[in-house]
């Protein structure tokens, strides 16, 4: 006859093993946890390091490399003053918000709130396909159409800010629609519910109730729309003309601070002052992507809902 286990061994055994299976759970999660806390310190201190050798090694006025237009590091007296690519930067920046923001809290407000129920199904898969797309395919189609349209048609070369704010605009257009589409989505139904019974109509709901309500989390949309629009290379490269002078107006052409370090890194010497100066722009990159992470658990905090 088999042997029966008692109960209460079978209630040990399966309490032990739950247990180590929590165990290894918890050391598996601390363990990932630790690896990247480690990566970012490692990122951190090793840009930092980097990119203050420019100051401090090779005796560059950080002043001046922060309020100067002149970028000639070739020359025999040279200048190292990137505050053309910082303009650059912030310009393309805030202008593809701009332009990307109305146009995904719309999309995510039509989604939500007017499109029947199919609608989200359909709409939504073909937002989220744009994140899919590789950034040189944004290029090269803003190079091949957008450069010669804008030539043609408003005026300029077709490189400069104006075609750079459009490729990044829909670049960062599926970010800042998906994360507002489920911000809208997320909210309680008795604020609508509410709203009506009062005898507001659909557009007062959504206008004084709605977006107010989701306000912080339509914020941190932009934010994070943003946060890649700054850190946005290849795209911008190949349509903003990477000009060393700062523009007067929206068509003239540009250059930000990661498509002069793309451009630049690969033909100085390691250790040079022109390539330490390049690994400074990288950690203004660093400081600036850091401010908008605290900026974003900012907005994160004050959400009510």
């Amino acid at each position: 006859m088999e042997k029966t286990v008692p109960a209460s061994k079978r209630l040990m055994k399966s309490s032990k093993s739950r247990m180590n299976g929590e165990f290894t759970g918890r050391l598996l999660v601390t363990l990932c946890a630790l690896i990247m806390i480690a990566a970012t310190v490692s990122i951190t201190i090793f840009l930092g390091t980097k990119g203050l050798q420019a100051f401090i090694k090779n005796g560059v006025n950080p002043i001046e490399f922060l309020t100067s237009a002149n970028w000639n590091p070739l020359k025999e007296k040279p200048g190292y003053g990137a505050l053309t690519f910082i303009f650059g930067s912030f310009a393309v920046t805030l202008l593809s918000a701009l332009v990307a923001a109305p146009l995904g809290i719309g999309g995510a407000i039509f989604m939500t709130e007017i499109a029947p129920s199919w609608g989200r199904k359909v709409l939504q898969p073909v937002i989220e396909l744009l994140v899919g797309i590789p950034s040189v395919v944004y290029g090269f189609i803003g190079l091949t159409v957008l450069v010669p349209f804008v030539r043609h048609h408003i005026g300029g070369l077709g490189f400069g800010l104006l075609t750079g704010t459009v490729v990044l605009a829909v670049m960062i257009l599926p970010t800042i629609t998906t994360i507002a589409t489920d911000a809208m989505s997320t909210l309680p139904k008795n604020l609508r519910e509410g709203s009506y019974a009062l005898g507001a109509t659909r557009w007062q709901t959504i206008r004084k109730v709605l977006i107010p309500a989701a306000l912080p989390s339509l914020l941190t949309a932009i934010v994070l729309g943003m946060a890649r629009a700054f850190g946005e290379a290849l795209a911008v490269q190949m349509v903003i003309g990477n000009s060393r002078d700062l523009p007067s107006s929206i068509l003239d052409t540009a250059a930000t601070l990661t498509t002069i370090i793309t451009l630049n890194i690969g033909n100085t010497t390691y250790g040079s002052v022109e390539n330490n100066t390049l690994w400074s722009m990288g950690l203004i990159l660093l400081i600036m992507s850091f401010g908008f992470i605290l900026l974003i658990r900012y907005l994160s905090s004050r959400r009510k809902l």
